[in-house]
């Protein structure tokens, strides 16, 4: 068990973000449910705390610059570190029914603001917590759609589904990932890009995987020990192809 840990969780009042939540609750980690309704995000920790789990809920909009501030200043408040950051929130604004030269400019801005500069707002202000932590581990959610190797393989599997702003945002996220696992690579903190893989979800109505399996790469990266990996991008464990 992690009883000694204090992870925090983005985007996680539904799907794979509470799943994750719910596994690394259940493995002791004292867990910081986050969401952007502050009473939906107390609503879902209450029902983990009745089934017996370590969570408490958190204020996080990561398009809320302020708002991101502010949570920080929370958790430093409450705990004084932080061991865990699953940055999970994001969002899909791409119109399924055009083509990517037909996708409108607001979704591109929208999609980019909450899965890269959401994200980055988010580990700019934990990262003083996470250098607190005797072992920091950052955990970003990528997805098999930011493989650029795959997007052009007529062979793989998404080579004919192209979600461009989408793909494009976790493919930065990627780029993200390996800059500040490079930064941090003199550190006991560890950056690593997880694909959860098709999940069904609310955002993903044709998903092939649950719930639980989605999540479980994140938890396992959240919970590695100081022979794990460092500006990784995996699946269940298997590293991708960037």
């Amino acid at each position: 068990m992690h009883n000694d840990k204090i992870a925090l969780v983005t985007g996680a009042t539904r799907g794979i973000g509470l799943e994750t939540a719910r596994q690394l609750a259940a493995q002791g980690v004292h867990t910081l449910l986050a969401g952007r309704d502050r009473d939906k995000a107390v609503k879902v920790a209450l029902e983990l705390q009745a089934e017996g789990l370590p969570v408490e809920a958190i204020a996080l909009d990561v398009t809320d610059e302020a708002g991101v501030h502010a949570a920080a200043r929370e958790v430093e408040q409450r705990h004084g570190r932080l061991d865990i950051l699953v940055n999970n929130a994001g969002i899909v604004r791409d119109d399924f029914e055009r083509v990517p030269s037909a996708q409108s400019l607001q979704s591109w801005r929208e999609t980019f603001d909450t899965n890269l500069f959401g994200m980055v707002a988010t580990t700019q202000a934990f990262l003083p917590l996470l250098r607190k932590s005797p072992a920091g581990r950052i955990v970003n959610l990528s997805s098999a759609l930011a493989s650029l190797t795959l997007h052009t393989d007529p062979g793989s599997d998404i080579y004919n589904l192209k979600v461009p702003a989408y793909d494009a945002s976790k493919t930065a996220v990627n780029a993200w990932t390996v800059h500040l696992a490079h930064e941090l690579r003199d550190t006991t903190i560890k950056v690593n890009a997880v694909d959860p893989g098709s999940v069904k979800t609310d955002m993903n109505a044709h998903g092939e995987l649950d719930v639980a399996t989605g999540a479980s790469g994140s938890v396992r990266m959240a919970l590695l020990d100081a022979s794990g990996p460092t500006g990784s991008y995996t699946h269940q464990g298997e590293v991708l192809p960037w």
